[in-house]
């Protein structure tokens, strides 16, 4: 074959697009179409929730609807404590255990490690009602406390965590010895600095993971004062209620908002907190 034609041939492979990118862009459109419909359906009047006009009129009623219909004012309160108190309780956990197990030379320390990510493969509801059990013992039934408490210790950040101080120098560590610290400042000043690509892109895992979390609160909650958004939400879309799904669609952009906002500014941030901190 002579170089024209492995030149033309070379160019023709070159703009027919490979069958991973079609495929990736086919589930692009699949992952984002109910966003798509649910934000048409939220702003514009329920007539127009199956018809794709584009000069249908646009409004903002389905969102004060969902707003007087139920209190999502509290259901963010409780959603903001609830991931904030949670993010923060793993933080302190997962440090001071990562920590242990990465610099700490306690006997069995690695068969403790193995037991620790055997939670990693136990399923969340297959501890529902052992959890319910303790929760309803130590009286936290219907709490937001009740609601992150089974959440505090995580495996998977203790495992990221301790991955993390294993690749810092002990140099480091040496020199801050020198220097008077004790484990706890040595943990302070100079792993936790260290680590805050990590702590990054745990949290935002964590925070997208609680604020998304359903089937644990249902079981726990029983008011308005402990509902986080997704219960909340659950109820206000039951079928029982009667509310048309264009106000459903605007109470599902209501939920989700801050996280999607989040992400869009942050997008940049969020990527490369997931690549420096050794995630593919």
């Amino acid at each position: 074959m002579s170089l024209p034609t492995l030149s033309a041939a070379r160019g023709v492979a070159l703009r027919v697009p490979s069958l991973e990118t079609t495929a990736a862009w086919l589930l692009a459109v699949i992952w984002i179409f109910p966003l798509v419909y649910a934000v048409w359906a939220a702003f514009h009047p329920p007539a127009f929730m199956v018809r794709f006009d584009l000069f249908a009129p646009l409004t903002l009623e389905n969102f004060a609807n969902a707003w007087s219909q139920a209190p999502f004012a509290r259901y963010y309160l409780n959603t903001f404590l609830l991931v904030t108190g949670v993010v923060l309780a793993q933080f302190v956990v997962c440090t001071l255990a990562g920590f242990a197990f990465a610099r700490f030379p306690i006997p069995g320390r690695d068969i403790l490690f193995m037991l620790v990510l055997i939670q990693l493969f136990v399923f969340p509801e297959v501890l529902i009602v052992e959890n319910y059990r303790i929760a309803s013992g130590l009286g936290l039934v219907d709490t937001i406390t009740g609601i992150g408490l089974p959440y505090v210790a995580s495996a998977f950040g203790i495992f990221l965590l301790r991955q993390t101080f294993k690749t810092i120098p002990r140099e480091l560590e040496d020199a801050a010895r020198v220097e008077g610290c004790g484990w706890m400042a040595i943990l302070l000043k100079v792993y936790v600095p260290l680590a805050k690509p990590t702590y990054l892109a745990y949290g935002l895992v964590s925070i997208s993971h609680h604020w998304n979390n359903f089937l644990w609160p249902l079981v726990v909650t029983n008011s308005v004062e402990s509902r986080p958004l997704t219960v909340g939400l659950g109820v206000f879309s039951a079928p029982e209620t009667g509310v048309n799904w264009a106000t459903v669609s605007a109470a599902t952009l209501l939920s989700i908002a801050p996280l999607l906002v989040a992400f869009l500014l942050f997008q940049r941030q969020f990527v490369q907190s997931f690549l420096r901190a050794g995630i593919r």
